[in-house]
This record gives C-alpha cells, sequence and structure tokens, in this order.
C-alpha cells in the first residue's frame, strides 16, 4: 500500500506541468464567453451568504435579535469555503468522463484530472478571498494572533475536498449516475453543514451530530479564529439562548484532519489499483 501511496505521488509530481496546463485550460474555459467573466468567482460566495443572510434574518426576526456584523462575517468565511467545496466536487466528479479522449489515448496519472479541476476551483475561491479581505474590516473583523491557524484549515479543506473529489470522480466512471446523486447531496447538503448556523444553536445533541460532518471542524475552526480571534488549542464556551454552553473542542480539529488525510490516502490508493480499468468503462 505504501508502495502505491509513494508510486502515486511522484508520478503526479513527474507530471507536474500536465496538471497545470488542464488546469489553465479549466480556467479558460470557464470564463471563455462569459458575459460575467471573472464576476462568476465573486458572485456565487455572494450569493451563498446572501441566502445565508436571509435564513439568518428570518432567525434574528423570530428570537428577538439583533443580526449584528459579525453575524454577516460569520456567513461570509464559511460560504467562500462552502463555495469552495461545492464547486470543486461539481467539476470533478465528472473530470474523467469529460477528458476520455486522453484517458484512452495516452497514459498519465489519471488523478491530475481531478487535481485540475481543484486547482481550477482554488483560483475562483482565491478570487473571492482576496474580495474577502477587502469586506471584512467594515464587519468588525481585526487582525488576530490567531490568524496563524488560517494556513492549517485551509490546508485541511484542501486536502478532504481533494480526496472527495478523487473519490467521486473515480465512483462516477463506473457508477455513471453518481454525478446526480452529488448533485442532490451539494444541493440540500448546506442545510446540513453549518453554514448559515453555529452548531451550539442545535444544542448539544444536535452539535454532537453537525460535527459528525468532516467539514464542521474546519469551517467553524475557520470562523472562530478568523471573526472571533479564538485559540483553537483550547475548548471555547460561549453563551447560546442565554445558557453558556462548549461551542468549540479541539478534538473537532482532529477529527476533521484525520478525515481529511484518511480520505485523501483512500482515494488515491483506490486510483491506483482501479487506474488500469478506466480505459474499459469511460
Amino acid at each position: 500500500m505504501l508502495a502505491d501511496l509513494k508510486g502515486a505521488s511522484v508520478e503526479v509530481w513527474q507530471h507536474r506541468e500536465l496538471l497545470e496546463q488542464l488546469t489553465k485550460r479549466d480556467i479558460k474555459l470557464r470564463y471563455k464567453q462569459a458575459a460575467m467573466g471573472f464576476a462568476w468567482a465573486i458572485f456565487m460566495p455572494c450569493l451563498i451568504v446572501l441566502s445565508g443572510l436571509i435564513i439568518r434574518f428570518a432567525m434574528a426576526q423570530i428570537s428577538g435579535q439583533a443580526l449584528h456584523p459579525k453575524d454577516i462575517a460569520n456567513i461570509a468565511i464559511k460560504g467562500v469555503g462552502w463555495s469552495f467545496f461545492v464547486g470543486a466536487l461539481g467539476f470533478a466528479t465528472a473530470s474523467l468522463i469529460g477528458n476520455s479522449n486522453l484517458v484512452t489515448k495516452i497514459y498519465f496519472p489519471r488523478e491530475v484530472l481531478p487535481l485540475a479541476s481543484v486547482a481550477a476551483q482554488g483560483f475562483d475561491t482565491s478570487i473571492g478571498l482576496l474580495t474577502l479581505v477587502v469586506i471584512l474590516p467594515f464587519l468588525g473583523v481585526r487582525l488576530h494572533a490567531s490568524f496563524v491557524w488560517i494556513p492549517l484549515l485551509l490546508f485541511l479543506l484542501v486536502t478532504f475536498t481533494t480526496g472527495v473529489s478523487m473519490f467521486l470522480s473515480c465512483a462516477n466512471l463506473f457508477f455513471r449516475d453518481v454525478k446526480y446523486i452529488v448533485q442532490v447531496v451539494l444541493m440540500f447538503g448546506i442545510f446540513f453543514t453549518p453554514i448559515f448556523f453555529e452548531p451550539a444553536m442545535l444544542g448539544p445533541r444536535g452539535a454532537m451530530l453537525a460535527t459528525i460532518n468532516p467539514l464542521t471542524g474546519i469551517l467553524e475552526g475557520l470562523r472562530l479564529a478568523v471573526v472571533d480571534g479564538r485559540d483553537l488549542l483550547h475548548p471555547i464556551m460561549g453563551m447560546v439562548k442565554g445558557v453558556e454552553r462548549q461551542i468549540w473542542n479541539p478534538w473537532e480539529l482532529v477529527y476533521s484532519a484525520v478525515c481529511a488525510v484518511s480520505i485523501l490516502l483512500g482515494s488515491t490508493l483506490m486510483f491506483r489499483r482501479l487506474q488500469p480499468l478506466f480505459a474499459e468503462y469511460v
């Protein structure tokens, strides 16, 4: 197994120029003849944030509480992360089928196809992040020492997204209805991921269930580190509906990290073992 993983990583590195060219191609195809151009990279996260604001405003009206600027910042930081995850999976799932001419004619590590989709989505997300950097100070977010957590959290987000993307692209090759299942799951998945709300709002049992989703620890970690300036190494308590509850446990981040690394290694191994069959099923 270790030999397979090492071999896969070596081959991908040897074909890094191909990965770069495929990424550039995917970026160009997304914006070719698009009326809005690169504005699409900002439009999608903004749409998610706007949807979240409507829901949070309704929740605030029902509970009789005010909607604060930091609530907007919370949704914005998690919305950009969710947008990256959804966009990458949407393109990567069909990456092997969509490049059947390459898969059947020449040899190269097939992992570069979903990796290129993830990298292209990363380019989109980087534009959204730059926009977020400009907006957050107006929402009351200030520089904190906790910003040192951002690289690790973004790395885990990319790692988890890459692993899931590779798994789904491979599964879609053998079972063509996977892409439709993915569309449905992503459509409703935002309601099972703490984008528009914080897990603590669901109560102790609901919060525990929410943490089953590996994205919860990553996105909540980003919210607490960026918006609230909290140190993620220690448990964090907070007031929820007038009751003091634990809103963060460091083990949530450990769980997300284990899931991210496991799914990436498992997907890489699956690619390595099933790669000889790809040309037959594509």
